[in-house]
């Protein structure tokens, strides 16, 4: 049967528990910290809110992201075991697209909501409906599921008879279809597709939308207004940024950085997948003040 070599860091020995109590630590924060918002959300009436619900679902995203990547960097760095068998690896890049396209789609439903708060206070209600939010979970869902899935059908179909040494701690089209013993032209096609209809309009649709609120926060002429209107979208800009900046480096790596150092890309690869799932949490944790009264509350009641 094909099997697959992964990679772990390079210049670093694979058994090193220099790297793979760090992994522990990131992947317990990250559990810790998308479960606790869920759980607090749920149990909080007071966030039954659409903001909150959209919050929800990026956290949902962010431990499916992080969980399909679990097995295989846990299996290097603490047992040495690098091999992976072709369909769990086509399993594994699917579930990661996938939960990386959903994020994607959660961040846009989050940027228009914080369009209609600012640009349409009073009819935020009114817009933003518990139907509309469930609609939008599920087009997100759907979206994310059905636009990935046509990678793994067209890679299952190659063959591949050079080297099976993947560049990375878990398996990315990318980094597959490199492997590949044929015309790719096709696959490479349809995998630039996937990208421009999801992360590539995505990012269009947030530019767009912020660029009409930053039109609308200009307009306010009380200077504490404006203040108070930007604070609330800080969380969602960063959660953006901690989204993007790193795909968005990890793609101009693979397209046009072939002779970096395979550090680089592996590096990247790593704060790409692994990065936005423990941050996320924090920073809306640190900067919500509902959350943060809510955490308070619990910690002075232990």
């Amino acid at each position: 049967p094909l099997t697959f070599i992964l990679t772990g860091i390079p210049g670093l020995l694979m058994s090193s528990y220099w790297m793979a109590l760090p992994l522990c630590c990131l992947y317990f924060i990250m559990l810790l910290g998308n479960c606790t918002l869920l759980w607090m959300i749920k149990t909080d009436h007071s966030l039954h809110t659409p903001m909150y619900y959209f919050l929800s679902m990026l956290a949902v995203a962010d431990l499916g992201l992080s969980l399909s990547t679990l097995p295989t960097m846990m299996a290097i760095f603490w047992f040495e075991s690098t091999s992976l068998c072709f369909e769990a690896c086509i399993v594994q890049m699917y579930f990661i697209h996938s939960f990386s396209a959903m994020e994607s789609g959660v961040l846009v439903a989050m940027a228009f909501d914080r369009f209609v708060a600012i640009c349409y206070p009073l009819r935020y209600t009114s817009v933003l409906t518990n139907s509309l939010i469930m609609k939008a979970g599920g087009a997100i869902f759907v979206r994310g599921i059905s636009v990935v899935l046509p990678v793994a059908v067209l890679i299952k179909k190659m063959s591949f008879c050079r080297s099976h040494m993947l560049s990375h701690s878990f398996c990315l089209h990318q980094d597959m279809l490199r492997l590949v013993c044929g015309d790719v032209k096709v696959n490479s096609l349809y995998g630039l597709t996937a990208v421009i209809l999801t992360k590539g309009l995505d990012s269009l649709t947030i530019l767009l939308s912020y660029m009409m609120i930053i039109r609308a926060i200009l307009s306010i002429v009380s200077q504490e207004a404006r203040a108070k209107a930007f604070s609330t979208c800080i969380s969602h800009l960063c959660a953006v940024l901690i989204f993007y900046i790193p795909l968005i480096s990890l793609s101009v790596i693979h397209r046009f950085g072939k002779r970096l150092p395979p550090l680089t890309h592996t590096l990247l690869a790593d704060i790409y997948l692994l990065v936005p799932p423990v941050l996320n949490p924090l920073v809306y944790s640190w900067k919500t003040k509902q959350i943060r009264r809510r955490i308070l509350i619990l910690l002075c009641r232990r």
